[in-house]
């Protein structure tokens, strides 16, 4: 078990109680400027033509998965939303963009009133999606919508390549705790991004404690290689650590020579240490070896954690060894080799001079969409397993859909709905995704490259 398990007022530990508030911090407070400048330059144009005020259906997909994976996770859907309602041009990004002179005073009067008002649908956060997917749905007039692209794939692009490859992570482990530790490998922001991206995909704990605070996400930590070599032997080191933080600590045990260090450790803590932590050697060797140690020294209740470069392949290699939780870094906040979730924003309808919707796509080479608005369901075996994605076009005349509905209201004219926001949209993401994992076939929890584990078909 990660620290994280342990009793609440354990001083390892960090965070508020799930029941009280949690102090946000600091945003900053526009992101309008979170964008490409063509964004601008098309709106910029479009009012010139007239035809910024069309009503719109802009789409989300990702055409594959990364990596032949088998299926994604969608992430960061919460904090879009945040994003979405603090997008406005305040004096300061107007002064910029007219200094520079991005676009006409004419759309910087148009952008001085911009207040998002549309509505937008889509996938639930912690939702398992497939080629093809409509992740998320923007209907607004064009000028509202097309500004948001940039903002909106870059925050779902990256949130769900992490809980993309936190998945699979939480699959190899086989019940096993993880911890996600990667901060020092990841751009200041994105390591909080990653944190709770990485939490709801299963992982039970960060080191980052600014995740913590604004996600309420369990945090965990005791002490690097630095804290042995402060001190005169490792024999201090530990009791330094010990008298500081109980016997019930996680106490590094590979500054130096690793078996000296577990007897070391057990003398000092006793047979209450709470763990020991491996984070170099060849681990499914050194963690039985460790394991039986610790045994004969009486341990027997004493943890093992391990944090050497871990991903998922590591992780599976390790199943059948006597490891009870992960810690990983680079690897998590880098997507696993995947750092990006590949999606695109795409318009894919718009309401002509006379009212009726014209289902809009690409036709191009490679990257051909398919137009229309589109109702997704997820249908299922008679055993309740998941067997396809059908993707229903309205265009088309049928019968009603039948399946689990995919999508549900987001935002309802600009407004994001409160159950999708803050931590408690976080526990809720965590919580579907669990439920949205269990009805996946066997075959979608393979390592190896692969096919999507649910054909998309367009109904």
């Amino acid at each position: 078990m990660l620290e994280d398990a342990r009793a609440p007022h354990h001083p390892e530990r960090t965070g508020t109680n799930r029941l009280g508030s949690v102090t946000p911090r600091r945003e900053r407070e526009s992101s309008a400027l979170l964008t490409d400048r063509y964004e601008l330059t098309m709106l910029d144009a479009a009012m010139l033509s007239g035809t910024h005020e069309r009503e719109c259906v802009f789409e989300v997909f990702a055409r594959s998965l990364p990596g032949g994976r088998r299926y994604g996770v969608v992430a960061g859907t919460g904090r879009l939303l945040d994003l979405i309602q603090r997008f406005r041009f305040g004096d300061d990004e107007l002064q910029w963009l007219r200094e520079v002179r991005v676009v006409r005073d004419e759309t910087l009067d148009w952008l001085a009133d911009y207040r998002f008002n549309g509505t937008i649908r889509g996938y639930r956060e912690g939702e398992i999606y497939f080629p093809g997917s409509p992740v998320l749905v923007v209907d607004a007039p064009f000028g509202e919508g097309v500004v948001l692209e940039t903002l909106v794939l870059s925050v779902l692009n990256h949130d769900s390549a992490i809980a993309g490859a936190a998945a699979r992570m939480v699959s190899a482990a086989a019940g096993r705790p993880l911890a996600e530790m990667g901060s020092r490998r990841a751009h200041e922001e994105a390591a909080i991004a990653a944190a709770r991206a990485a939490y709801i995909a299963g992982f039970s704990a960060t080191s980052n404690l600014e995740a913590g605070r604004s996600w309420n996400i369990p945090t965990m930590g005791t002490a690097a290689h630095a804290f042995t070599l402060l001190h005169d032997s490792e024999e201090d080191a530990f009791r330094a650590q010990v008298r500081s933080l109980g016997p019930e600590t996680t106490l590094l045990v590979d500054t130096y020579d690793v078996h000296k260090a577990i007897e070391t450790a057990v003398r000092v803590a006793g047979p209450r240490l709470g763990a020991v932590r491996l984070d170099s050697g060849d681990l499914p060797v050194l963690v039985a070896s460790v394991r039986a140690q610790l045994d004969a020294l009486g341990a027997t209740g004493t943890r093992i954690t391990v944090t050497n470069d871990l991903d998922e392949f590591a992780i599976a290699a390790l199943r059948a060894s006597p490891v009870d939780s992960y810690g990983v870094g680079t690897s998590l906040v880098t997507g696993s080799g995947a750092p990006t979730a590949g999606m695109v924003y795409k318009l894919v309808a718009r309401k002509s001079e006379t009212g009726t919707w014209i289902p809009v796509a690409k036709t191009s080479t490679g990257k051909a969409s398919i137009g229309g608005a589109k109702v997704p369901v997820r249908t299922f075996d008679e055993l309740g397993v998941a067997v396809a994605e059908e993707v229903h076009l309205l265009q088309r005349p049928g019968p009603a859909p039948a399946g689990r509905p995919l999508h549900v209201t987001l935002m309802r004219d600009g407004v994001a709905l409160p159950e999708h926001l803050g931590a408690a949209g976080v526990d809720a993401a965590r919580l579907h995704h669990v439920i949205a994992r269990e009805e996946l076939p066997e075959s979608a929890f393979r390592l190896g490259r692969g096919e999507p584990a649910l054909p998309t078909e367009y109904v």
